[in-house]
């Protein structure tokens, strides 16, 4: 076999939405297509992936950098030992041949893009869904049968006021999820591109309007430990400490990413200060940051969760040494649960036994959510029968991703 082709584009991921520290009205990610040339069905093989959501398209890397090295190498370099298949890891080096180490910025999410389509080309090669052949390579035979999953929204948005929060956040739970999470860290931003105010009183104004919006939603799901609270970044310390504070009676599911996601004093100092869950990772693209934030964030392993986005992290191949370090570590991959509400960490989650996987219900269409028809259960969903990633399932996704194959 070989791979014929490698197309990509640039899709629009915007919303009328804002975090802590972002708007996303011109947001965007990029779509790639690996074409191959063995036939199922009388149609070629076509592994498909995207780049989350959060960080951009990645178009001119894949283009200026990235694709032309795939192009460039002998076809059967790309294969197994017995040319029957794709090799990700053969692939992943030829990617990232003349790279130097460290700066994991915008090229994680390139590599990582290509890596997405790679795995479900060679699921679909194989003729199995991905998440049964991660399990039987590199897990422990037999996949997760569903995955706990969480319903992240709450965002900023002109207009939105409480009772529109709490409809948002019920409309959840009558979906069948039971942990929701909400944006806090922004409320005083007024409309999507304003800056924030800076100074003290502003920042007590947010405290307090943030504190109503999360008292609104726990009226909602009745219990603290059914709201997870995400910062995306914004505070410093002083604030961070004033947010936990104010949060501490709550018993929240978990406090996220209150600092910058390379701060790791600002967050062992936090977590020494506050005593309940935490959550942090989604901004740490590489095996070496995960590292560090293991090694010096003051993380507990039987406490806080770690949210590495395999598709903005190099793909798998560089999430599976990051999951072989947290292991050396002391952690259990029941504390990974992946951002991106995405069917690849999905199937990652299933596959190698992570804690679950975000969800976006309604946000980044079409790329959020799963297989259609597939509903959530009790804060768990199952995963299709198809191979690959299973893409194919999603129809109103996969009528982007083909557009690509045609």
């Amino acid at each position: 076999m070989r791979i014929v082709e490698v197309r990509e584009r640039t899709a629009s991921i915007a919303a009328p939405i804002t975090n802590a520290f972002i708007d996303f009205t011109g947001m965007t990610c990029s779509v790639v297509a690996v074409i191959t040339d063995v036939v199922r069905g009388g149609k070629p093989v076509i592994g498909y992936g995207f780049s989350s959501n959060g960080r951009y398209s990645a178009g001119g890397l894949l283009r200026e950098r990235f694709l032309p090295r795939l192009r460039a190498a002998r076809p059967e370099s790309l294969l197994d030992d017995a040319g029957a298949n794709l090799d990700p890891f053969r692939i992943w080096a030829t990617l990232m041949a003349n790279e130097k180490p460290g700066g994991h910025g915008e090229r994680s999410t390139a590599v990582g893009t290509v890596d997405m389509a790679v795995w479900d080309a060679l699921a679909k090669v194989e003729d199995k869904p991905l998440y049964r052949v991660l399990a039987e390579r590199f897990g422990k035979g037999e996949p997760d049968a569903r995955v706990w999953v969480y319903a992240a929204g709450g965002y900023y948005h002109p207009g939105k006021d409480l009772r529109a929060l709490q409809d948002e956040m019920k409309s959840y739970r009558d979906r069948g999820y039971r942990v929701v999470k909400m944006k806090i860290g922004g409320a005083s931003r007024v409309a999507p591109g304003a800056r924030l105010r800076r100074d003290e009183r502003a920042k007590q104004e947010s405290l307090a309007e943030d504190l109503r919006r999360v008292e609104a939603v726990l009226a909602v799901v009745g219990d603290g430990k059914c709201l997870c609270v995400d910062a995306n970044g914004r505070f410093d310390l002083d604030t961070a400490t004033a947010y936990a504070k104010a949060l501490q009676p709550f018993g929240l599911f978990w406090y996220e990413e209150a600092g910058d996601p390379l701060d790791f004093a600002l967050q062992a100092e936090l977590r020494r200060r506050y005593d309940g869950p935490m959550a942090t990772g989604e901004n740490l693209f590489s095996m070496a940051d995960a590292r560090n934030l293991v090694r010096f964030g003051g993380l507990n392993p039987e406490r806080d969760f770690l949210q590495f986005d395999c598709a903005l992290s190099y793909g798998l191949v560089e999430y599976l040494r990051t999951l072989e370090m947290l292991a050396a570590h002391g952690w259990s991959s029941r504390r990974v649960v992946p951002h991106g509400g995405h069917q690849m960490s999905l199937a990652i989650a299933a596959g190698l036994h992570l804690g679950g996987n975000e969800s976006y219900p309604d946000v980044f269409r079409p790329f959020c959510g799963f297989a259609d028809g597939i509903a959530v259960e009790d804060g768990y969903v199952r995963l299709p029968d198809a191979p690959g990633i299973g893409f194919e399932t999603k129809r109103e996704l996969y009528a982007v991703m083909k557009e690509l194959a045609s």
